[in-house]
C-alpha cells in the first residue's frame, strides 16, 4: 500500500492520488516530526474584519504572531502545527477572479498545505524538513529544485539571509541551485505593519533533462514554478516603517496542493490532475460544448476552454464558501460570492450552452474530490445544491430583465448618444448585471457606454462606503496592546490579568443581582503604543490590572462600562468607557482625571444596571438558539450574534423566510422556558472533556481551556456523563459571557425583527424583559388601530374626500407598523391587513370618482350637443377627477376635442383635456395644454392625445380665450 513515497515514475500507473499527496503532508509532519495536524478552519475569517476569506493557512494563526492570543487558549498551547487549509483569493487584495480561466493555474479556490513553528523549530530544521519531504518522500529530482534567500535590502539596513543560504548549501543543494533575491520576492509581510521577514523558496523545472533553469526562477516562466515558500518570521514592521526583532521566531510555510500534485502526476496543468479531471468530465456530461482541450489563447475558439475552466474553478470555490456559512448576496465576502456564481453561471449558459441547473449538478462531483479532506461538504451537499440552484435561477431571471431594460433605453434614446450611466450602474448594482456583459450588449447595437459618468458613480459609492462604521472607531489605540508591548509584559513577568472576578456575584433575597466588589492593583498602562509607568490628567489610556471584575467585549457580548476610584479617594472617579481582551491582559480604557500610576491601589465599580441588561440578553439569545432549533430543526446553525444591554442579535441557517407561525412557536418556546425559572448552570471544564457533550452548540471561536459550558436546567455533571441525553433536550453551549443565575429574570422575550441577510441565512433582533412588554403594548395600539380602520372600511362610503381621508390614515399606519418596534409576527399580520385595506381604499376611490366624473361628463356633453371642441369650467376635487370626466366626455363623443379648467379654493386651477384622434398630427393636447397653463403663470405636459398641468386663477379668463382661439387655430 502506497505510505510514504510517490513513485519516481510519475504519470505512470502508480502515479498518487490528490489525496494520497495531502495525506502523506500531513502524515509526514505529524508521525515523522511531532506536528499537531489541526482540521481546516472555515474560509469566513474569524474576528478579522481586514479580510472577506481565508487567504493563507496561516490566517487562523495571526493571534500568535502579533501575541495577542489568549495564554489558556487552546491555540497558545501550539508549538509545531501542520494542516491543510482551504483558501479562497477573490475580492480584496489577494484577487484572483478576473485572472481565473485564461491560464491553467490560477483558482479563486486552492487548498495551502502548511506546517508552523512558533517559537519552536527555526531555519535549520523547516529547511531540512522540507527538503526531507520533497526529494525522500515525494521522490522530486534534486536536479529539478531551485531554492530562492532573502539577498538583504540596503535601504533597510538589513543583510542577505546567509544563515538560510548555508542551511541549504549544507543540505546538499547546488550553490548553483540557491539563488539570493530581494525585498520584492523573499520578504514577506503580513500588512502594512506587523509581524514579517525573509522567506526562502522553493521553485520546480518541469523540463528537467539536467539543464540549468536558474535564470529562469521568479521570471514568471511557466516551466519553472514556486511550489513552496518558507517565511520566518523575526521582525515586526512598526507604524513609522521601521522594524524591530520580534521577541519570539515563527516559521510559517504555506505549499499549494494544486501545483504540488501538478509536479507528482507530471502534468503541466493543474486543470489535467485529478482534482479537475472529475468535475471537467461531469461538466462535459451535462452541456452541449465540445469535449475540455486545455487551450488557452488564440488556440481555444469561443473560449470554451476558458469557460470549462471558469466553472470547475468557480463551483469548488462556492461550495466550500456554502458549507462554511457564506451564502451569495449584496455585501462584502457574499457580495463577491454572488459575482462568482454569477460568472459561473454565465459561462454555462453563453458560452457552453449548458441548461439552467448544470452548475448545482456538479456538487456531488466536487464532494467526491474534497469530501474526505473536508467532510463538512458531504453533510451539506444537498444545501450546497438548493443554494446554488436558488441563486442561478435568480440570476437568469435578472438578466432577462436587464436584456430588456437595455433595449427600451436604447429605443428612447437619441441617434449617437452614448448610454446613461445611471441606467448601466443601475443594472449593474441593483440586478447585478455583470459590466462586461452590459459593454458587450451596447457594442452589437453601435453604441457606447459613458464611461467617465460610470466611472464617478462607481467613486461616489466607493466614498459612500468608506464613510461607514468601520471609518475612525475611537479608542481602538489605547485598547489594543502591540507585540512588543505584549512581549515586554511577558519577560517583566507581569502576570496576566485575573478577570474571574467578573462571574462573582449572585442573587438576592428579593430577586435583586448582587455584584462583589473588587479591588486591584494597577500593574502597567499603556498610551501611544507603549507601555508607560504613569499618565497625566486629561490623558486617554489603558489601564492593565492584576484582577478586575469588569467584562472585556468578547464572544458577541459588549464590555462593561463604569468607573475605578483609587484608594482613599472616594470623590475621584476614572470612568471606564470600554473593556478588550489582549494576550490574556484586560485593558480598561480610561480618560485619566488625574495622575494615575503604576501600583495605585483602585476599586473597581462596574455600572450594574448595564451588566445585568446584558445578562438577561445573553441567556435570552441562548433560550433563542434553543427555540429556533426546536422549530426550524436540529440543522439550524449560529452563525454569528451580538448582545448589547438595549437589545439582542442572532444570525442563524434557514432554508427560507421563517412564518409568522414559526415566529409565534420560538416566542412560545421561549416564554416556556422563562416561566420554569430554570437554574442557569455554569462551569469551566477541560476542552476536550467538553467537545465531547452530545447536542453541544458551539461557534467557530478559539476557546480557553478550560472552557466555561452554560447549561440550562441541567447541571454541567450530569451534561458531561458518558451518553447523557441531557444536552439534547436544553440549552448547552460553550460560552465566556456572563449570565443570569434562573430563566425567570428574563421576563419576557419579543422578536422585533426578522429578515433574510442572504439567501440562506436570516437574522433576528429581539429585545427582553421591559423593552419585550413595551413592544407587545405598542404592537397591541396599533392592531386595535388596524381594527378600526378595518370596521369603517367595510361601512358605506360614498364621500371621496372621507375616502381619501381613510386612505391616507392606512398610509400613516403602514408607516408606523413597519418602523415601531413591535413583535415581528404581528407586524407580518398587520402588513398583510393594511396592504389589503390600501388596495380596497385605492378600488374605492377610483370608483366613487368614476362615478362623479360620469355625472359632470354627461351634463357637459349635453349642455354642448356633440360639439367638435367644448372649453369650460367644472368643479373637481382633484386633477384625477378633472382628467376622468375629460376621458368620459371623449369616450361618449370621439369626435370631440375638450380641455376643462377647475378652480379651487386655494386659487390654483386645474387644466384637463383630449384632443380626438381626427385632429392629430395637426392639434396636439401637450401643446393646447402648455399654451392654456402658460396663460395662468403655470406648467403642463403630456402627449398628443391627453394633457393636463395647472396655473393661477387670476388668469383663468384669459386662459379660456386662448384655449378657444388655440383650438381654432389649428382646426
Amino acid at each position: 500500500p502506497w505510505s510514504w513515497r510517490c513513485s519516481s515514475r510519475r504519470g505512470g500507473a502508480a502515479c498518487p492520488s490528490a489525496g494520497q499527496i495531502r495525506a502523506a503532508f500531513l502524515r509526514f509532519f505529524e508521525e515523522r516530526h511531532g506536528h499537531r495536524r489541526l482540521p481546516s478552519a472555515p474560509v469566513r475569517p474569524r474576528g478579522d474584519p481586514h479580510l472577506l476569506f481565508v487567504n493563507a493557512g496561516m490566517n487562523q494563526f495571526k493571534p500568535i504572531f502579533l501575541g495577542t492570543v489568549h495564554p489558556r487558549s487552546e491555540l497558545a498551547q501550539h508549538r509545531r502545527v501542520v494542516n491543510s487549509q482551504k483558501c479562497v483569493r477573490a475580492g480584496g487584495k489577494h484577487n484572483d477572479l478576473e485572472d481565473v480561466g485564461r491560464d491553467t493555474y490560477h483558482h479563486t479556490f486552492f487548498e495551502m498545505l502548511g506546517n508552523w513553528s512558533f517559537g519552536d523549530y527555526f531555519k535549520e530544521e523547516a529547511c531540512s524538513m522540507a527538503w526531507e519531504l520533497l526529494t525522500e518522500v515525494y521522490d522530486i529530482p534534486r536536479d529539478r529544485l531551485y531554492v530562492t534567500y532573502f539577498g538583504g535590502d540596503p535601504s533597510l539596513g538589513l543583510s542577505a539571509d546567509e544563515e538560510c543560504r548555508d542551511v541549504w548549501l549544507r543540505l546538499g543543494v547546488p550553490a548553483s541551485h540557491v539563488l539570493p533575491f530581494s525585498l520584492k520576492d523573499n520578504f514577506w509581510e503580513m500588512g502594512d505593519t506587523g509581524p514579517c521577514g525573509p522567506c526562502t523558496e522553493i521553485h520546480y523545472d518541469h523540463v528537467g533533462g539536467g539543464r540549468n533553469a536558474a535564470a529562469l526562477v521568479n521570471q514568471g516562466s511557466p516551466d519553472v514554478v514556486e511550489i513552496w515558500n518558507l517565511v520566518f518570521m523575526q521582525y515586526s514592521r512598526e507604524v513609522e516603517g521601521n522594524l524591530l526583532p520580534l521577541p519570539q521566531h515563527h516559521v510559517d510555510t504555506g505549499m499549494g496542493l494544486e501545483r504540488l500534485v501538478t509536479v507528482l502526476q507530471n502534468k503541466r496543468s493543474n486543470y489535467d490532475t485529478d482534482l479537475f479531471t472529475p468535475i471537467l468530465e461531469a461538466i462535459h456530461k451535462g452541456c452541449r460544448a465540445p469535449r475540455y482541450q486545455g487551450l488557452v489563447g488564440d488556440a481555444d475558439v469561443g473560449h470554451v476552454n476558458v469557460a470549462y475552466r471558469v466553472v470547475a474553478d468557480h463551483v469548488r470555490t462556492l461550495c466550500v464558501c456554502i458549507s462554511d456559512g457564506i451564502y451569495p448576496g449584496f455585501s462584502g465576502a457574499e457580495l463577491v460570492l454572488r459575482r462568482i456564481l454569477r460568472r459561473a453561471v454565465r459561462f454555462c449558459s453563453e458560452v457552453l450552452q449548458a441548461p439552467p441547473g448544470l452548475l448545482a449538478s456538479l456538487v456531488p462531483t466536487v464532494v467526491e474530490v474534497l469530501g474526505d479532506a473536508y467532510p463538512e461538504l458531504t453533510r451539506n451537499a444537498n444545501r450546497i445544491k438548493d443554494v446554488i440552484d436558488e441563486n442561478e435561477a435568480a440570476f437568469l431571471s435578472s438578466l432577462e430583465r436587464g436584456r430588456r431594460i437595455i433595449e427600451r433605453t436604447v429605443q428612447q434614446m437619441e441617434p449617437s448618444t452614448t448610454f446613461p450611466a445611471e441606467v448601466a450602474w443601475s443594472l449593474y448594482g441593483s440586478l447585478g448585471f455583470p459590466l462586461d456583459l452590459i459593454d458587450l450588449m451596447l457594442e452589437e447595437k453601435g453604441i457606447s457606454l459613458d464611461s467617465a459618468a460610470f466611472n464617478e458613480l462607481v467613486l461616489e459609492d466607493a466614498k459612500r462606503k468608506a464613510g461607514g462604521p468601520q471609518a475612525g472607531q475611537p479608542g481602538s489605540a489605547s485598547s489594543q496592546l502591540d507585540v512588543h508591548s505584549l512581549a515586554e509584559l511577558r519577560s517583566s513577568s507581569v502576570p496576566a490579568t485575573d478577570d474571574s472576578p467578573k462571574y462573582a456575584y449572585t442573587l438576592g433575597q428579593h430577586g435583586h443581582y448582587e455584584f462583589s466588589p473588587c479591588q486591584a492593583t494597577v500593574l502597567m498602562l499603556y498610551r501611544d503604543q507603549s507601555l508607560q509607568k504613569e499618565v497625566g490628567a486629561g490623558q486617554r489610556c489603558g489601564v492593565i490590572l492584576d484582577r478586575t471584575n469588569f467584562y472585556a467585549e468578547q464572544g458577541g457580548q459588549d464590555s462593561d462600562q463604569g468607573y475605578m476610584i483609587r484608594l482613599g479617594q472616594q470623590d475621584v472617579l476614572f470612568p471606564v468607557e470600554s473593556v478588550h481582551l489582549c494576550g490574556g491582559y484586560v485593558i480598561h480604557e480610561v480618560t485619566a482625571v488625574e495622575t494615575l500610576r503604576a501600583g495605585d491601589q483602585v476599586q473597581l465599580f462596574v455600572d450594574e444596571a448595564q451588566r445585568l441588561a446584558c445578562m438577561t440578553n445573553h441567556t435570552a439569545t441562548h433560550l433563542l438558539n434553543f427555540a429556533l432549533r426546536r422549530v426550524l430543526g436540529d440543522s439550524t446553525e449560529q452563525r454569528g450574534s451580538h448582545v448589547t444591554a438595549e437589545r439582542l442579535r442572532f444570525d442563524f441557517d434557514t432554508k427560507g423566510h421563517v412564518t409568522v407561525e414559526q415566529l409565534q412557536q420560538v416566542e412560545q418556546v421561549v416564554q416556556d422556558l422563562i416561566k420554569k425559572n430554570e437554574v442557569v448552570h455554569m462551569a469551566e471544564v477541560p476542552l476536550t472533556l467538553a467537545r465531547r457533550v452530545r447536542g453541544l452548540r458551539a461557534v467557530d471561536e478559539g476557546y480557553p481551556d478550560p472552557v466555561r459550558i452554560v447549561s440550562l436546567g441541567v447541571p454541567v455533571e450530569s451534561v458531561l456523563t458518558c451518553d447523557s441525553e441531557a444536552a439534547m433536550q436544553t440549552s448547552v453551549e460553550l460560552c465566556c459571557g456572563t449570565h443570569l443565575l434562573q430563566t425567570g429574570s428574563v421576563e419576557d422575550l419579543a422578536i422585533i425583527s426578522e429578515r433574510q441577510l442572504v439567501k440562506g441565512i436570516s437574522r433576528v433582533i429581539a429585545v427582553t424583559g421591559a423593552r419585550a412588554k413595551e413592544a407587545r403594548e405598542v404592537g397591541q395600539c396599533l392592531a386595535m388601530e388596524v381594527d378600526s380602520v378595518s370596521l369603517r372600511m367595510k361601512k358605506r362610503i360614498t364621500s371621496i374626500p372621507e375616502m381619501q381621508n381613510l386612505s391616507k390614515e392606512v398610509g400613516q399606519l403602514t408607516q408606523m407598523v413597519d418602523s415601531t418596534a413591535m413583535p415581528q409576527w404581528q407586524r407580518k399580520e398587520l402588513q398583510t391587513i393594511l396592504k389589503a385595506l390600501q388596495r380596497t381604499a385605492n378600488t374605492a376611490i377610483k370608483k366613487l370618482e368614476l362615478q362623479q366624473a360620469e355625472k359632470k361628463a354627461q351634463i357637459l356633453l349635453a349642455k354642448y350637443c356633440n360639439q367638435p371642441v367644448i372649453i369650460d369650467t367644472v368643479p373637481a376635487d382633484s386633477l384625477s377627477i378633472l382628467m376622468k370626466v375629460v376621458n368620459q366626455m371623449c369616450d361618449k363623443s370621439p369626435g370631440t376635442s375638450v380641455l376643462l379648467l377647475s378652480p379651487q379654493a386655494s386659487g390654483e386651477v386645474l387644466c384637463a383635456c383630449q384632443v380626438s384622434k381626427n385632429c392629430l398630427p395637426t392639434f396636439s393636447a401637450a401643446d393646447w395644454a402648455v399654451a392654456v397653463c402658460t396663460q395662468m403663470e403655470g406648467k403642463a405636459g403630456g402627449s398628443p392625445i391627453v394633457a393636463k398641468g395647472s396655473g393661477n386663477a387670476k388668469g383663468m379668463q384669459g386662459a379660456l380665450t386662448t384655449a378657444l382661439e388655440f383650438a381654432q387655430s389649428k382646426l
